[in-house]
């Protein structure tokens, strides 16, 4: 996949850097323009506020007051809350969108939160910012996590149907400053096999019973071993096992030598690659470059290089897409935004992207993740599951995947993966990276157990507590 750009401005860069130099100054312009509309819109929204407060005084007596507009504030609620100006329908109007969200909180973090609201200054003016986190669970992980072995890591927790964003919580050792869960520059691995797995059972037909071959190594990958040449050393395997086993030479035969490279460029534009995703705060993209060499092809499929990165959010919003049947869900993390005076100005609502692939796709991907936990690289973190009094009800897949770094003193891990409620709707994805040094800490897939065990361990006790809870 090539990429164009303005050679005026940039003569002395081509390809993907030089496209993503281009899209940082143009967002730049689109940031100024979106601050002056923004701030427009909160001086207008304040002035039509006070305009029905003044209204309400003048045209009711003390024994016929006026009726207090609807709003909807969450806990903690404000105390008197003012009016706030209303659409034709009844409800609040939402004087900021969702891409202005990203302006308004400006270099606010909100990776780590352990409390609500979270302060900001606007405009010289003091907000209220509330998120989705669960900070139960999110404390929970800032004390688990191993900064003693590890150079990075990013947890994210979602809820696939809503997309609120349950937990963000990273560390950094090299840059404390930077988002670890937002950074889009840690090599994908083996993650990249959902997208060529998703490829091959959408264009060619693939169920999880396809039957495929290989010679030599399962985690190997030399060109030798990309022919359909046959032997007494040959090995037959399902594609479900080839992908719960992550075998490098059935991915890389499939990229080189049964899917081109438009198949791979469009399914990696599908899920979401090379693409701006909305969010509240700064994300950039992730990174996919396929060309027409053969062999490179077939790194890409197989996750075998350094070249395609991917962050821990994007991974979340992947497997997403798996839970609902093919849609991925946009992420949010903030819930609501008050003013000084406790009037809403901000409230977000759920939103899905394009489909990355059809319902009967995603259902063929879900059998291949809950293979993978079942029998496959993610199947020892997760052992004993089924006789766990909190795991042994749900439903649980996942991907794993590990590379080393071009100096060779990292070793990255990651797990993407998610878990339903077998008699219920409650359900959440994950997706973790860990960049070991030279010890192996808490690998990915643990902290993906982790996260899955204490969510649903809450969230069954509250069920209980309600008599929601038919199981118990």
């Amino acid at each position: 996949m090539t990429f164009s750009h303005n050679p005026d401005k940039y003569p002395h860069q081509t390809g993907w850097r030089a496209y993503q130099e281009y899209l940082r100054r143009n967002q730049k312009q689109v940031d100024k323009i979106r601050l002056r509309r923004l701030c427009q819109r909160l001086i207008l929204g304040g002035m039509v506020a006070l305009m029905v407060v003044l209204v309400g005084k003048v045209f009711f007596t003390d024994k016929e007051k006026a009726p207090a507009p609807a709003v909807r504030i969450a806990e903690p609620a404000p105390a008197a809350p003012p009016a706030v100006p209303l659409s034709k329908t009844g409800q609040p109007k939402k004087l900021i969108q969702k891409s202005d969200v990203r302006i308004f909180l400006g270099n606010t973090r909100l990776t780590n939160v352990v409390e609500q609201p979270v302060e900001i200054s606007f405009d010289h003016r003091p907000y209220r910012v509330y998120t989705s986190l669960d900070l139960d669970l999110q404390q929970y992980l800032l004390k688990k996590m191993d900064r003693v072995n590890s150079r990075y890591i990013g947890i994210v927790t979602m809820q696939p149907d809503t997309g609120r964003l349950l937990t963000m919580a990273g560390f950094n050792k090299i840059d404390p400053d930077q988002d670890a869960c937002l950074r889009a520059d840690y090599p994908a691995a083996s993650l990249f096999k959902i997208i060529t797995a998703a490829a091959a059972i959408q264009e060619k037909g693939y169920t999880a019973r396809t039957r495929l071959k290989f010679n030599g190594y399962k985690h190997t990958l030399y060109k030798r071993q990309l022919t359909d040449r046959t032997n007494r050393y040959t090995n037959a395997i399902s594609f479900k096992d080839s992908f719960a086993q992550s075998v490098n030479p059935v991915f890389g035969k499939i990229g080189a030598l049964y899917l081109d490279q438009q198949a791979l460029a469009t399914f990696g534009d599908a899920f979401f690659f090379n693409r701006d995703v909305g969010f509240e705060l700064p994300w950039p993209t992730s990174h996919l470059e396929v060309g027409p060499d053969s062999y490179r092809r077939a790194e890409i499929a197989s996750g075998f290089n350094n070249q395609t990165t991917i962050s821990p959010l994007h991974g979340a919003v992947i497997v997403s897409a798996i839970v609902n049947n093919g849609k991925p869900a946009e992420p949010t993390l903030v819930d609501r935004i008050d003013d000084p005076s406790g009037r809403m100005v901000y409230q977000s609502s759920p939103r899905f992207l394009p489909p990355a692939v059809s319902p009967e796709t995603a259902e063929v991907l879900d059998q291949l993740m809950i293979a993978t936990v079942k029998k496959g690289t993610a199947r020892k973190p997760f052992r004993g599951y089924s006789r766990d009094k909190v795991l042994s009800r749900l439903n649980v897949g996942g991907k794993t995947g590990s590379i080393n770094n071009r100096t060779n003193d990292v070793r990255f891990d990651w797990f993407v993966g998610y878990a339903t409620e077998k008699k219920g709707s409650e359900k959440i994805v994950v997706s973790v990276v860990v960049a070991h040094e030279k010890y192996i800490g808490i690998r990915a897939s643990q902290y993906g157990r982790m996260i899955i065990k204490r969510h649903f361990k809450d969230y069954f006790t509250k069920k209980s507590q309600t008599g929601t809870d038919s199981s118990s």
